[in-house]
């Protein structure tokens, strides 16, 4: 049977894999611990690994917000279990990460911690984290990532018309961001009468602490059912078109410090509280100039196919034959082909994201690796970039990135419930 030690480390490598690290010793010091504490589908958890989870949660918020005792191992066994399924279903899917990627991803953690590779690595090492460890653990965050970006990108999409609606509602009109925690209490698909009472009456328990005056991120990190909860359910700062529509009119009315009543939806019930909000006055946008070569997949034409040809492809620019040529002779893109490829000027949120996120990778005169979006198989170059001054381009991407944000969310989250409902997971901690 398959098991994996899987945590969280995005937003401090170095001190999440030395706590992770040092509880994984400890534990390992003491076999007691290592006792089966749930079962999820056909795999487990052991006591050793949400020991070690423990530490490094604790490791990553501080202790400031977060509950204690059962409260802590309840919500930490929810985080690994819900990180279990996911890899899971990613190995089923088949994401993977290919080694060049994986290599890239560690160098740019060296960067960020201001040390070249091999200083890097000897410092994992002097904290007791084997260089194989943090690779791994890295590798398993990359996956996660990309199997949201797969289910957000397979569901979500923007129509013009979504666009102008937004922009003529109050929330379209409104140029400020607002900083939001939040409280959820889930209820299951298929609730019954029974667990959709029991939902509420959790919820309005926990208002009712609020209002007494309880610290609403301490009472969130307890019983809140959110992917943020151990994080004091903080969102950060979201504008009106990444605020969920059937509460975007609540927030617009609130003062920083207020909070909402006890909220429903189909997921549950939610209590919003507004930390702060800050005019958003950003008028200035980057704007990319590229242009790429389109293969569509088909019958007779597989992705490997697809793949190999942009290869080449690639590889005859590289030796000095022309982009534009080679675009009109062989791209599938009849809007672009017969400009030689040229997308021309093109704002944040205009394409689709996963074409979006390569193009922004590169600098002016790169050719990005063939890489695959929901219209086939791509190269991009990258020809130059601008800063534009454009107000009303800007609101309206401004708009579609954050109407398309706010969708994703929306689908990740029904999508992680559904996931979490389907699977077989037995608890022992609470037997």
């Amino acid at each position: 049977m398959k098991q994996r030690i899987v945590h969280a480390v995005l937003g401090g490598f170095v001190a999440a894999m030395v706590s992770v690290a040092l509880g994984a010793g400890n534990a390992a010091a003491n076999q007691s611990l290592d006792r089966i504490v749930a079962v999820v589908n056909d795999d487990v958890i052991l006591e050793s690994e949400l020991r070690a989870e423990i530490t490094t949660v604790r490791q990553q918020f501080g202790a400031g917000n977060l509950p204690r005792g059962r409260d802590l191992e309840r919500q930490v066994m929810e985080r690994l279990v819900m990180k279990r399924l996911q890899l899971d279903y990613a190995d089923r899917v088949g994401i993977t990460v290919d080694e060049q990627t994986l290599n890239a991803a560690v160098r740019r953690v060296a960067d960020q911690n201001n040390m070249t590779l091999p200083q890097f690595q000897q410092a994992l090492e002097r904290d007791g984290i084997p260089f194989a460890r943090f690779r791994q653990q890295l590798e398993e965050e990359i996956i996660i990532s990309r199997l949201h970006q797969r289910e957000m990108e397979r569901q979500v999409d923007v129509s013009q018309q979504e666009v102008e609606e937004f922009l003529s509602s109050p929330a379209g009109a409104e140029d400020m961001e607002f900083r939001l925690s939040h409280i959820v209490i889930a209820t299951p698909d298929a609730a019954s009468a029974d667990d959709i009472e029991a939902a509420r009456a959790k919820a309005d328990e926990a208002l009712e602490e609020v209002r007494r005056g309880a610290d609403f991120g301490e009472v969130a990190a307890r019983v809140s059912d959110g992917q943020e909860a151990l994080n004091g359910g903080d969102l950060g700062w979201r504008s009106p078109g990444q605020i969920p529509t059937q509460f975007v009119e609540n927030v617009l009315a609130m003062e920083p410090g207020d909070f909402t009543d006890v909220m429903r939806s189909s997921r549950g019930f939610h209590i919003l509280k507004l930390v702060d909000k800050r005019a958003d006055e950003q008028r200035i946008v980057r704007q990319t100039r590229a242009r790429h070569i389109l293969i569509r997949t088909s019958e007779v034409v597989s992705d490997e196919d697809a793949r190999t040809r942009l290869q080449s492809l690639r590889d005859r620019i590289e030796q000095g034959e022309a982009f534009a040529d080679l675009a009109r002779a062989h791209s599938d893109d009849p809007g672009s082909a017969s400009r030689g490829g040229d997308l021309d000027w093109v704002s944040p949120g205009q394409l689709v994201p996963a074409f979006e996120r390569t193009m922004d990778s590169l600098e002016p005169g790169q050719v990005s690796q063939p890489f695959q979006s929901q219209f086939g198989w791509h190269i991009v170059e990258v020809l130059e970039r601008r800063e534009h001054d454009g107000t009303d381009e800007y609101r309206r991407s401004r708009a579609a990135r954050e109407i398309r944000e706010r969708k994703g969310d929306e689908v990740l989250e029904n999508w992680l419930r559904r996931l979490r409902d389907e699977a077989y997971v037995e608890n022992r901690l609470e037997s």
